[in-house]
């Protein structure tokens, strides 16, 4: 009788396929901003800059938030002394409105520029008063920018 042959030697096995690793946690800066106007000689925020402020404090719940910084601007009618205060209470008013959505109030900041950086120059306005306050309705604004940062994995 002859020996039984050798039995085959047992495939090696297959290599175990390399981890995957685990994505990382980055922080991610980001920057939102919103805008919010107001109507001649008022500091009260319109339906539309609500809306807009609305948008942004539901963008702010994905955020690690750093800092609100909220700047008030007024057009070019009436003293620099008046407008500088009134631009001040259109940035306090931003800033009240996003308390009442949430937002810490120590982490929003407020600050007056009057009538300065203006988005439709004064002297491009012309007709009666009543025309050129209509043309300088994007001066009366107050201008919102959010500081954080969101973990994203990449």
């Amino acid at each position: 009788m002859e020996p039984a042959p050798a039995p085959a030697p047992a495939p090696a096995p297959a290599p175990a396929p390399a981890p995957v690793p685990a994505p990382v946690p980055v922080s991610e800066k980001v920057t939102y901003s919103a805008d919010a106007f107001f109507q001649f000689n008022k500091a009260v925020l319109q339906p539309a800059g609500k809306q807009s402020l609305d948008d942004l404090a539901d963008k702010i719940k994905a955020v690690n938030l750093e800092t609100v910084i909220s700047t008030g601007y007024t057009d070019s009618f009436g003293s620099v002394a008046y407008n500088q205060k009134l631009s001040l209470r259109r940035a306090e008013a931003v800033k009240a409105y996003l308390v009442s959505k949430g937002i810490p109030a120590d982490k929003i900041y407020i600050e007056g520029k009057g009538k300065t950086d203006f988005r439709v120059d004064p002297k491009s306005c012309k007709g009666t008063f009543k025309k050129q306050i209509e043309c300088q309705a994007p001066n009366r604004r107050a201008v919102v920018e959010i500081v954080g940062s969101r973990t994203v994995t990449k």
